[in-house]
């Protein structure tokens, strides 16, 4: 019966999550140039009336002015090749533009129904000529490559780029490459998916909203590591080295966006499951109500944060460290070791603590674990908190990762129930072992196959694996009937 109910809910899922994607592309239609351009050093201040014209075979399209924020656009009626051009003569006495790795003169290429981002860098006056180092890596937030811009969709589809790997790498590099991304990228997902799995154990639920308590966490840390107040504290507190390290702006923010996620599963048990249950509601009809749950939430975002895309400040630029083989910059080296240690932590909290062990034994068999004298709504708030946490931290290192927007969690849903599954429904194990095969999966794929791909490929092998196993690789196979 619960196989059934699991098929059938995730039909719904998948149909839910296509629909609204077509119809997003179809609303996001006509076709753009834009861009910011910050003041060297700054992460947000953008500086004033410089001049860009867009033409196209000799004829201009149009022009655009930056404005207070540094930001432009330009429309243009279709889809084709542009020539982008900067006035230098408009660009303020103190500021040159870098030149390198292009220009003020860029051709580019739109995509139909996609803004295309051109990036433009400015330096103190006489220091265009110290070129940027090769081995620096631009933050997603601006979306460019070599030529100054890029699509935003393959971020959409949760594509995590391969650090240091140029076009002209050999297989092997690439290899390395693709891995450690799909290494990072899948235990992002296994943060993620732990506290949904945890939730469908214990409650026997499936949680619509668990993606949008993703972005939730990205989006408070996003809001507190923006904070004046916490740029303050950190400047007072440089100097000294364990403080100034947490009294860092993300790092503060990042502690609160966590808790704030575990305040967010705890209100969401107590005040709305909780009672759901004790009126006997259907989990079907409890399923639809975690869709609302989920609209509410990130349209709640989106009229709050807007939909612009952002990226964490303080991680904007980073030199790639080299081990061996391996290329990776220290933000993503940083995500690869503390999402590590989170799981180990989880996964010692539920092997040989007394609340861990509570929670196995719900998720294992809530009547019998009740009849045994454990206090099951107790277990489950637990079984919330630490869900809406974990998935707050996934939301963070998705964001550092890649790039923070309203619809980020929702996209990483179909993963996070990927990797639930193959590893294992309802086991916090079996969500480690399936995200991270999820990510490494999706990534190694685009060694043959198109990026645009790689999530077909992942839950095809799901499919496949569950066709040989249908309980999962760590779950137990169900006596039906």
């Amino acid at each position: 019966m619960r196989t059934r109910l699991v098929t059938v809910l995730l039909s719904v899922i998948a149909a839910i999550m296509v629909i609204p994607g077509i119809a997003a592309a179809d609303a996001a239609g006509g076709e753009s140039l834009k861009g910011q351009i910050r003041a060297p050093g700054s992460s947000d201040e953008g500086v004033e009336g410089i001049d860009i014209a867009v033409s196209q075979d000799g004829d201009e399209i149009g022009t655009a002015t930056t404005d207070t924020d540094g930001e432009w656009e330009v429309e243009v009626p279709e889809a084709g090749d542009y020539h982008v051009v900067l006035d230098q003569e408009s660009i303020p006495d103190e500021y040159e533009l870098l030149e390198k790795p292009a220009g003020a003169e860029r051709d580019v290429t739109v995509q139909e129904g996609r803004p295309f981002f051109v990036v433009y860098r400015l330096v103190p006056q006489g220091e265009a000529q110290a070129e940027a180092s090769p081995s620096e890596s631009e933050s997603a937030d601006d979306e460019e490559d070599a030529a100054g811009g890029a699509e935003p969709a393959a971020e959409e589809e949760g594509v995590v780029e391969a650090p240091g790997v140029s076009e002209g790498a050999s297989f092997g590099e690439k290899f390395i490459g693709l891995a450690v991304a799909g290494i990072i990228f899948g235990l992002i997902i296994a943060i993620s998916s732990v506290g949904l799995s945890l939730i469908f154990g214990t409650t026997k639920m499936i949680n619509f909203a668990h993606g949008d308590m993703v972005t939730f966490g990205a989006m408070m840390a996003m809001m507190f590591s923006s904070m004046t107040l916490f740029s303050t504290v950190h400047e007072a507190l440089a100097g000294i080295p364990v403080l100034g390290f947490i009294a860092n702006p993300l790092v503060l923010g990042l502690i609160l966006a966590v808790v704030c996620g575990g305040v967010l599963g705890v209100v969401l048990e107590r005040f709305l499951w909780r009672p759901l249950r004790g009126r006997n509601v259907a989990l079907i009809q409890m399923f639809i109500v975690t869709i609302g749950v989920s609209l509410v939430l990130r349209h709640l975002m989106l009229a709050v944060f807007g939909e612009r895309r952002n990226k964490y400040a303080q991680f904007r630029i980073q030199e790639m460290l080299h081990f061996g083989p391996v290329s990776i910059t220290p933000r993503d080296l940083v995500i690869l070791l503390v999402s590590i240690g989170v799981l180990i932590l989880v996964a010692s909290m539920l092997q040989f603590t007394r609340i861990g062990k509570a929670m196995r034994a719900v998720a294992d068999n809530r009547d019998l674990a009740e009849s045994s004298g454990i206090d099951v709504n107790r277990v489950t708030l637990y079984v919330w908190g630490l869900g809406g946490s974990l998935s707050a931290l996934g939301g963070v290192f998705l964001g550092l990762n890649q790039t923070v927007y309203w619809q980020m969690g929702f996209h990483l849903l179909l993963l996070m129930f990927a990797g639930v599954i193959l590893g294992g429904l309802g086991t916090a194990y079996g969500a480690m072992v399936g995200g991270l095969a999820i990510g490494l999966i999706a990534q190694l794929s685009t060694l043959w196959f198109s990026p645009q791909l790689m999530n077909a490929w992942a839950l095809a092998i799901m499919i496949i694996v569950l066709l040989v196993r249908p309980q999962g690789i760590l779950g137990r196979r169900e006596r039906v009937g």
